[in-house]
């Protein structure tokens, strides 16, 4: 008989998101594991449940079931019964189908991701049933989750109480194991993988039209950790030596739009900036041949996909010395690394690679090479089945964890 994991996310496709993807990723490889595979689906923040019952649209509790490529989803919404309605009231909701799921199901594994709002719930049900629990850490769960003194205890507890936790940097790990000194020897961290990406398949995109000269482009959703306003910068200063486009491919978060707005005002160089408003991913990876050089200036940022993707684009790329960018890219060998908020080591690279096409190239291949050798998905499925036989009481393979060949 298959053994049942259950996978808790905050999202999960077509929600847009990089731990929802991570998520699909690592469940379509447990599932070829041989495992039977269930990702319950929920938030912890209740933002829009407030906003309906203000409105009058009260409603029950629900879990919506459904199949994905042979992966058994479930989306737990919480009831909307009152306007005073609390966190508390909503997680214990959501905590009691949860726990209606593993009665009916007789799940084996939980495996809770990004630590803060899954976490927490997942490891109580888990350990309340004397199961065990998997904890994989994405990145602002430590990186900014950990400073609220309201949630800060959660995470501690959690992390104690894991019967494992990964991590997708060693940055990442290291600050857990500082704050839990415990888990030393029930933590490791590997890096997200990526499957090959056919770039010629994608129609060009809407706005190539309006790229003009050297095109130093990025990706994702823009806030606080993406480093975008030292980016600014550094292309006001080449704009005077170059001609050049600033190419964002995605938008600002809501709550930070009029923060990023401003900084573009006063950028000096919005006009030769263009932004491309939320797109789908195979819109997004359509840009990126576009792209003469990648910058990912992150502050704190995990293992992005976006940087594996412009990688398997053979892309030229500028990215900060933090978590797994930091540890993935070899500074002059398949990128130009700088240090985090530094808009003078920022625009010297740039300057560089805008100057050195060969070396825009020579980077691009080798950046290419790594992604297909180092970032494949065997690599990361072997990581997760030791894992796993790990809180599964199995013989241990005769790989370590960490990042392993095929």
């Amino acid at each position: 008989m298959k053994q049942k994991v259950c996978l808790t996310t905050l999202e999960f496709p077509p929600d847009v998101g990089g731990v929802g993807e991570s998520t699909q990723r690592i469940a379509q490889m447990l599932l070829d594991l041989g495992y039977e595979v269930h990702v319950a689906v929920f938030r912890a923040v209740f933002s829009s449940e407030r906003e309906k019952a203000l409105a009058g649209e009260y409603r029950r509790s629900r879990c919506q079931t459904t199949e994905r490529h042979g992966i058994i989803v479930h989306r737990l919404q919480p009831a909307i019964r009152s306007t005073a309605a609390k966190e508390q009231d909503y997680l214990c909701d959501i905590y009691s189908q949860l726990e209606s799921l593993h009665q009916y199901y007789k799940f084996d594994v939980f495996h809770a991701f990004f630590i803060n709002e899954t976490g927490f719930l997942t490891t109580l049900l888990a350990k309340e049933n004397y199961l065990p629990v998997i904890n994989s850490v994405r990145g602002a769960d430590l990186h900014k989750h950990s400073f609220s003194p309201q949630q800060h205890g959660q995470i501690t507890w959690t992390l104690a109480h894991s019967s494992w936790i990964t991590f997708v940097s060693k940055a990442l790990m290291n600050r857990a194991r500082v704050l839990v000194p415990a888990i030393q020897e029930k933590s490791s961290a590997f890096w997200n993988s990526i499957v090959p990406i056919d770039f010629d398949q994608f129609l060009t995109p809407t706005l190539v039209n309006q790229l003009q000269g050297t095109v130093i482009g990025s990706v994702g959703n823009f806030r606080d950790k993406k480093g975008l306003e030292y980016l600014l910068d550094a292309c006001r200063e080449l704009r005077t030596e170059t001609e050049l486009t600033l190419l964002l491919v995605g938008d600002f978060v809501q709550k930070e739009r009029g923060y990023w707005e401003q900084e573009l005002r006063n950028s000096g160089i919005a006009d030769r900036v263009v932004i491309t408003g939320k797109v789908s991913r195979s819109e997004a990876l359509a840009y990126l041949p576009q792209i003469d050089i990648f910058a990912i200036p992150s502050l704190h940022d995990g293992c992005p996909n976006a940087l594996l993707e412009a990688m398997l684009a053979g892309r030229a790329i500028v990215g900060t010395s933090v978590d797994a960018i930091g540890e993935i890219l070899e500074n002059g060998v398949d990128a130009l690394l700088v240090n985090p908020a530094s808009s003078q080591e920022l625009t010297i690279a740039l300057r560089r690679l805008i100057n050195q096409p060969a070396l825009r190239q020579q980077l691009g291949v080798a950046a290419k090479n790594k992604a297909l050798q180092q970032l494949a998905p065997c690599v990361e499925q072997k990581n997760w089945e030791w894992v796993y036989q790990q809180v599964l009481e199995v013989p241990k393979l005769s790989f370590i964890a960490g990042v392993v060949g095929c």
